[in-house]
């Protein structure tokens, strides 16, 4: 009996943590006061108690390692962001042209550095492909046929604190230039989360395409890119259906959304969601890891918005909440 209660109480604790306990703790309590009206049967009742106990202590400790697992994950969040090449080490863009495009902090330059030689050197684009031609006396190495993030890690052009790749957007081509030195790194002020809620750690029916339907995700730079999508996630959340709908990234479901805490608790644009692929009918949704897109962090980054799909009509009251504003250059 207590083996089947412990399953039981696993698989609600995993979704519906908070008001399972609630009710768990009232029944527990009334259980307790209540006498049996059958003396015969007092023992079946001690039983009885004795389960709903062990079934709360365990609900109760469920709902603690949940909440150690989401504190850990926002930790190594935190320090992803920090890192020597994270997203806030992303100090400038610039769109490539026809022909040469000088680097250096010269003013003249096309890809303005905050500092170090007024020449680094220039990098050659003609018809998607790029090349870089270190300027005299600048000890980094000449490089051919650059490849861009277009199908994986790009190749990099690295001088002293700068890490320079190419990206493709569309039918563009830039620069993007990293700095271990960047404002935006050297101000960071930490990240705000609103508190853990178990309730917001929802186990969602998923619906699978037979086929991969195409999506159209509109990005910050104003073009809008067709993804294919999987299927959708359907759940109920403050007593309504909601659907959200997943691109492909790295082998797992990749949201994006919008919700109605957007431009007020948390990031205007909208919010970053992962998770993994269901094997089977339900796939889970940790609204306690939602997290900001590059753009809060920085005016550099290209980042996708929320489908039309993925506007929500409700709070979701979980997850990161807004860092800041910075204006596109």
């Amino acid at each position: 009996m207590f083996s089947r209660s412990f399953e039981a109480v696993t698989l609600i604790c995993s979704t519906e943590i908070v008001s399972y306990v609630r009710l768990l703790c009232m029944y527990v309590r009334f259980s307790f006061n209540v006498p049996p009206k059958n003396p015969g049967s007092q023992g079946k009742i001690k039983a009885m108690r004795l389960g709903l106990s062990v079934a709360l202590l365990a609900c109760s400790l469920l709902a603690w390692t949940h909440r150690q697992d989401v504190e850990h994950w926002r930790q190594q969040r935190e320090t992803s962001l920090k890192a020597d090449d994270g997203w806030l080490t992303v100090a400038g863009l610039f769109w490539l042209t026809d022909g040469e495009n000088t680097v250096g902090s010269d003013h003249s330059s096309v890809i303005l550095l905050p500092r170090g030689p007024a020449h680094l050197g220039v990098f050659e684009f003609h018809r998607g492909k790029t090349n870089f031609r270190p300027a005299p006396g600048i000890n980094v190495p000449a490089r051919t046929a650059l490849k861009s993030d277009t199908d994986g890690a790009p190749d990099l052009v690295q001088y002293s604190d700068f890490t320079m790749f190419i990206i493709h957007r569309g039918d563009r081509y830039a620069v993007r230039l990293k700095d271990k030195q960047s404002e935006f790194r050297e101000s960071f002020t930490g990240l705000r989360w609103y508190p853990v809620r178990d309730e917001y750690l929802v186990t969602a029916k998923w619906v699978r395409y037979p086929e991969p339907k195409m999506m159209a995700v509109p990005k910050i730079l104003g073009e809008t890119e067709q993804q294919p999508s999987p299927g959708y996630a359907v759940f109920q959340l403050h007593g309504r259906e909601c659907q959200l709908h997943p691109v492909i990234e790295e082998d797992k479901l990749f949201f994006i959304f919008r919700d109605q805490t957007s431009g007020k608790e948390t990031y205007p644009s909208g919010r970053f969601l992962y998770a993994d692929s269901p094997p089977d009918g339900q796939v889970v949704l940790d609204f306690n890891k939602a997290y900001n897109p590059p753009c809060a962090f920085t005016p550099y980054a290209t980042c996708p918005l929320p489908p039309r799909e993925n506007r929500l009509a409700v709070r979701i009251e979980a997850g990161e909440l807004d860092y800041g504003h910075h204006d596109r250059p």
